[in-house]
C-alpha cells in the first residue's frame, strides 16, 4: 500500500503543481458528484482511486468492484466533499479508472480464448516507464497473471543476452550458484536447435519465440520425453486472433505485451449532481 500511496501523491501533484489556480475561489460548501461509463468493459483502478480519495480528503463510494464487467450509462461511483477538492482531483481520478479498466479490459478478452485450457496468460515488461506496478495490477485485474515484473525476479536470456554467452551450460552452472535458490532461469530460443541446447544446459522455462505451430509441436514433444519439469511459453505477435492456435502445441503459458501496450482507455466522465 506504501507504494500506491506514492504513486497516488505523485500523480496529484504531476497535475497540480503549484496549486489549481480554482482552488481558493471555489465555491464553499460541500457537493455530490457521480463518475459515469461511457465505454463497456471490465472496471480497474479501484484500489488505486480509494487511495486517492482517502488522501484528498473526500467520500468516495464505489458501486463496481475491480473485476467487475460494466456497461455504458452505469454510474461507477459516488463522490462527495468540497468543490476545490473534487475538481483539483477529478482528471487524476478518472485517468486511473480510464487507464487501468483499459488494459483489464484487453487482459479478459484473451483470458476468455484460454479460460477453458490449462495454458496460463502473462503480461511482460513491456509497461510504461513508471507505471509497471500500475499496469500489471490492472492486468491481474482482467483475468492475466504477471510476467517479471522486473530483471530482479528471474533471470531471463533473450537474444541480446545469448550473443554475449559463449557457452549456456556453463554460464547457467556459474548462474545458479549466484541467484537465488529458488528463482527461475528462463531462455529465449528461435529454433527446435536452440531450444534443445537451452533444455540440455539446465533452463527451467522455455520461450518459445515467433515459432510456427509445428514447431513448438516439436519442442513439446522432446520436452515430455526427455525434460518434462521445464515449462514452455509461446511468445511474439500473438493476437486476439491467433491464441487459439497455440492451445494444442503442448505450451504450458503464452505471453503477449498486448494486453497492455494495445489497451485502449475506457471512457469515463464525472458530473456533479
Amino acid at each position: 500500500m506504501v507504494n500506491i500511496k506514492k504513486f497516488v501523491k505523485n500523480a496529484i501533484f504531476e497535475d497540480n503543481g503549484r496549486g489549481d489556480l480554482f482552488f481558493d475561489i471555489a465555491p464553499k460548501g460541500r457537493f455530490k458528484a457521480r463518475v459515469i461509463a461511457k465505454d463497456n468493459g471490465v472496471l480497474a483502478g479501484v484500489k488505486y482511486a480509494k487511495v486517492l480519495s482517502k488522501a484528498e480528503k473526500f467520500d468516495c463510494k464505489f458501486l463496481f468492484f475491480d473485476g467487475q464487467y460494466i456497461k455504458k450509462g452505469d454510474t461507477i461511483a459516488k463522490l462527495e466533499g468540497k468543490a476545490s477538492i473534487l475538481l483539483s482531483s477529478e482528471r487524476t481520478f478518472l485517468n486511473m479508472l480510464q487507464h487501468a479498466s483499459g488494459i483489464a479490459t484487453m487482459a479478459s478478452k484473451y483470458a476468455k480464448l484460454l479460460k477453458d485450457s490449462n495454458v496460463v496468460l502473462l503480461d511482460t515488461r513491456k509497461t510504461r516507464p513508471l507505471l509497471r506496478n500500475f499496469e500489471k495490477y490492472a492486468s491481474r485485474v482482467g483475468g492475466a497473471i504477471n510476467h517479471r515484473l522486473g530483471l530482479d525476479d528471474c533471470l531471463m536470456l533473450k537474444d541480446t543476452h545469448l550473443k554475449t554467452i559463449s557457452n549456456l551450460e556453463e554460464f547457467i552452472k556459474i548462474a545458479r550458484k549466484r541467484i537465488s535458490w529458488v528463482t527461475k532461469i528462463e531462455v529465449e530460443c528461435e529454433t527446435y536447435e536452440q531450444s534443445l541446447v537451452a533444455m540440455k544446459a539446465g533452463a527451467d522455462i522455455i520461450m518459445c519465440d515467433n515459432m510456427s505451430y509445428d514447431m513448438i509441436k516439436q519442442i513439446s514433444r522432446y520436452r515430455d520425453k526427455n525434460h518434462p519439469h521445464i515449462l514452455l511459453e509461446a511468445s511474439g505477435n500473438i493476437t486476439l486472433d491467433t491464441i487459439t492456435d497455440y492451445l494444442d502445441t503442448g505450451i504450458d503459458a503464452i505471453s503477449s505485451g498486448s494486453i497492455i501496450h494495445h489497451a485502449v482507455w475506457l471512457d469515463f466522465s464525472m458530473r456533479f449532481d
